[in-house]
């Protein structure tokens, strides 16, 4: 019998290799969840105020469209690890794919969603350089200071 695994998921390298450990390390058998938070852009989208400044209406269309397409990156990068867990055994039935809005931090919302039956969180480590890591910290170190009652496997 294999584990409830949580995967704290994006379209980044980082990601991708914490599937391809997964894939090398655990029980094909284990239930895998490629967790996602994603910003609350829709409200910002939508946004149609004389309030706002004309250098933010010109610019809205653009960032809303990177919106548009980070999601589709993330989709397509998601599609690609369960094709990853599927070749290496994993059953389809047994991976998932949840996307949330954040709603208090992207690493408080991966500590939420965990303590809800996962045995294991697995999260791939940022390239940060240590300067920027020590001074914005990393969503893999705030997960890792703050998992209580859950086990936390950081994949370099």
């Amino acid at each position: 019998m294999g584990l409830n695994m949580l995967v704290a998921f994006d379209d980044s390298d980082n990601a991708m290799r914490a599937i391809e450990f997964i894939v090398k390390t655990f029980n094909p058998e284990s239930r895998v969840t490629l967790f996602y938070v994603i910003q609350d852009s829709i409200a910002l989208c939508d946004m149609n105020s004389p309030e706002l400044t004309p250098y933010f209406l010109t610019q809205q269309s653009a960032f809303c469209a990177l919106e548009e397409k980070k999601k589709e990156l993330v989709n397509e990068a998601m599609q690609k690890a369960k094709g990853m867990l599927t070749g290496a055994g994993f059953k389809e039935k047994n991976i998932e794919t949840k996307i949330e809005k954040k709603q208090n931090g992207v690493a408080r919302d991966i500590i939420n969603e965990a303590h809800s039956g996962y045995d294991l969180v697995v999260i791939g480590r940022r390239g940060l350089s240590g300067i920027m890591e020590f001074i914005l910290g990393s969503v893999s170190q705030k997960v890792l200071q703050s998992a209580k009652d859950i086990s936390v496997l950081i994949v370099n």
